[in-house]
């Protein structure tokens, strides 16, 4: 286990499958990544709305993509990614090629329509590198899932803007059109595996469905409401604060500053050989948020934000990494569904909140509401895993055993205050689950659930 602790990126990256995996998903990523701001500017300059309705729109898209995720993490689950994905590209893809040449109203219609059908590729990665990772390499994984992503929503919305304003918003949303097609045409090529082969042998689990949703995997899923919140609360305030001084035009740079800040803190907590809960991580985040709020000059803001950019990452890695350890195989598209469902919710609150009370007192009093909001949750939710932790007593989670895998049982022999709190380190395990599971595409017919 030696080179998985000295250089647990060039290991993983040499994983069966890993290495194409991170690299099709993070093309995938980017037809997602600049949609908002496209829509953004379409509707301002080429339907001559306000801001106000071209929010509206992209509302529209959140809300279709909140109420779609567990849908089609579910899908994923019970029929296979390549059946699950098809109808995903082929309406979302019609979607945005026809959007450029609709009214504002059907637009808005379109928008709700595209995000219920989003392609499911965050999700997908995630439940894919779960079964691809052994558990001992999982954090570093996770983690390098999360600096992929800092790193597609600090390019992607860039190239949105240029194609938006030096050739047009019809040719920019057409773009996203297509991307989205050839995203979908190459996570299906693609077709990471969503289960392992010791999953898709197992026998149907007879009788009704597991329960899976306990107070652990509430409380996890409310980290992502917590996470979110910090995040969009955050950047809501940064930009008040440089409107405030007449520097809206330093935005951009600062918001790249805070995303470099997670991506070094995503490297480094891939890379650490311990770390705290998701729920702690989520406390510190919001912690590390703070200083922002006093921050005398736009300097000082900007070291700030750095700092505020460091357990962002860490954070969300963690979230992810918890939750596939939670729940059992086949039900873990649905759980992931559900996280990205509450991340949205999570922005849906902060944005509007923060923004409330900036409008009412100063831009700091922004941070410190994302801040206070964001920790409350999570040292709430460290409150009530400790009181049912020893309300049980040290049980397994009720996950069937026909449904485990071999890392599935290594976490389940732990208390389920374990599974949320210090993730195993390399030496902490052995035998089948420090190998890398036998996994398999879905041209099978998975267990049913």
């Amino acid at each position: 286990m030696e080179p998985v602790s000295r250089f647990p990126y060039g290991a993983l990256l040499r994983l069966p499958g890993v290495g194409r995996l991170f690299a099709v998903s993070f093309v995938a990523r980017i037809p997602h990544a600049m949609t908002g701001v496209v829509l953004t500017l379409h509707v301002v300059t080429s339907l001559g709305r306000g801001y106000a309705q071209a929010g509206l729109v992209a509302g529209a898209m959140t809300v279709g993509a909140a109420v779609g995720a567990p849908w089609r993490g579910r899908l994923v689950d019970r029929i296979g990614l390549r059946r699950a994905v098809v109808p995903s590209v082929v309406v979302e893809s019609a979607v945005w090629v026809c959007a450029p040449h609709l009214s504002y109203e059907a637009l808005v219609v379109a928008a709700f329509v595209g995000g219920l059908f989003l392609v499911p590729v965050f999700s997908v990665t995630r439940q894919s590198l779960s079964v691809m990772v052994p558990l001992a390499q999982q954090r570093s994984a996770f983690a390098l899932d999360s600096v992929a992503v800092e790193v597609t929503f600090m390019l992607a919305p860039v190239l949105g803007v240029v194609l938006a304003t030096q050739v047009s918003t019809f040719a920019a949303l057409t773009f996203v059109g297509v991307t989205t097609v050839g995203a979908g045409v190459l996570l299906l090529w693609a077709n990471p595996p969503t289960r392992s082969a010791a999953s898709l042998d197992a026998p149907p689990v007879s009788g009704r469905r597991e329960k899976v949703l306990g107070p652990d995997l509430v409380v996890v899923l409310l980290a992502a409401v917590a996470a979110s919140f910090v995040l969009v609360g955050t950047d809501v305030a940064l930009v008040a604060s440089l409107n405030d001084v007449g520097r809206a035009g330093d935005v951009g740079w600062m918001i790249a500053l805070w995303a470099g800040g997670s991506v070094v803190g995503g490297l480094v907590h891939g890379a650490r050989h311990r770390s705290p809960s998701p729920l702690a991580l989520v406390a510190i985040l919001a912690v590390a948020t703070v200083p922002a709020a006093f921050a005398p000059v736009p300097l000082w803001l900007a070291l700030a934000v750095v700092v505020a950019g460091l357990p962002c990452a860490p954070a969300l890695s963690s979230i992810n990494a918890t939750l596939v350890r939670l729940v059992p195989e086949h039900r873990r598209g649905e759980v992931m569904g559900w996280s990205g469902t509450m991340s949205t919710v999570g922005n849906a609150l902060g944005a509007p909140l923060c923004g409330w009370v900036i409008d009412r007192a100063t831009p700091g009093a922004g941070f410190l509401t994302a801040a206070a909001v964001g920790g409350a949750v999570a040292v709430g939710g460290l409150v009530v895993l400790r009181l049912a932790a020893v309300r049980r007593g040290p049980v397994a989670l009720a996950v069937p055993d026909d449904a485990r895998t071999a890392a599935d049982v290594a976490d389940l022999e732990r208390t389920p205050a374990d599974v949320v709190g210090p993730e195993t380190t390399p030496s902490d395990v052995a035998g089948p689950s420090s190998e890398p599971a036998d996994v398999t595409g879905h041209e099978k017919a998975p267990a049913a659930v």
